[in-house]
């Protein structure tokens, strides 16, 4: 990885965790790619380190294409560890819930055609209500279809401290797996890289369910 430490200087994180914690976030990235869902070197996935840092994919990457390369460190501020790169610019959206929640292992965002188009038709109600799905199970803590989420949308802007004090307030109200930004995408977080895969993938499908209903019930 490059780095501007001195070359005797210790990472302040370790090396190996993030070659590994690299690999499996390229190998994920390059897979949403292959499904459309990172157009134009859009999106940004991240998983965390340790208590204090997290993995991040480096600003304007293919994500068809990343390697380790392609993944930096920051701390838990946002602000880049050890290297020159630049993060995403809505990096502080990742590392917010990795400061709140100690169990939250993985933050992913995509900007598939699906979740685009539904935040733009729901931006008005301000939620997507999800409910009566089996699919529901697949979100970590429901355990029958007999349950509703509400998967919130947001306003966007471009003023990532106001955007993370409004996902603090979605945060404050109860359980939370996702959400939306209007005309931008899906925001999806689990406790490793394979759940977060889980809820990124349920909320893709049950958007796409109530999408053809709307069509179909015209």
């Amino acid at each position: 990885m490059p780095t501007t430490s001195p070359a005797n200087t210790a990472l302040p994180y370790d090396a190996d965790a993030l070659a590994r914690t690299a690999d499996a976030i390229a190998a994920l990235t390059r897979e949403l790619a292959a499904l459309g869902w990172t157009p134009a070197t859009s999106s940004n996935f991240s998983a965390r380190l340790d208590e204090r840092h997290a993995a991040i994919t480096v600003s304007g990457r293919d994500k068809g294409r990343l390697g380790r390369a392609d993944i930096m460190v920051v701390d838990f501020a946002g602000k880049p560890v050890a290297t020159d790169q630049r993060p995403s610019a809505e990096t502080l959206l990742h590392t917010q819930l990795y400061a709140r929640f100690a169990e939250v292992g993985c933050v992913l965002h995509t900007h598939s055609r699906v979740q685009t188009v539904a935040s733009r038709l729901y931006a008005p109600e301000g939620r997507v209500r999800l409910e009566g799905y089996e699919l529901l199970k697949a979100f970590h803590g429901n355990t029958t279809h007999e349950a509703a989420i509400d998967l919130p949308v947001l306003p966007n802007t471009q003023d990532m401290p106001f955007l993370a004090a409004q996902v603090e307030r979605l945060l404050d109200a109860g359980p939370l797996w996702g959400y939306l930004i209007d005309g931008h995408g899906l925001y999806a977080w689990g406790r490793d890289i394979a759940e977060a895969r889980r809820h990124l993938d349920a909320f893709d499908f049950l958007l796409a369910c109530e999408l053809d209903l709307r069509t179909l019930r015209r």
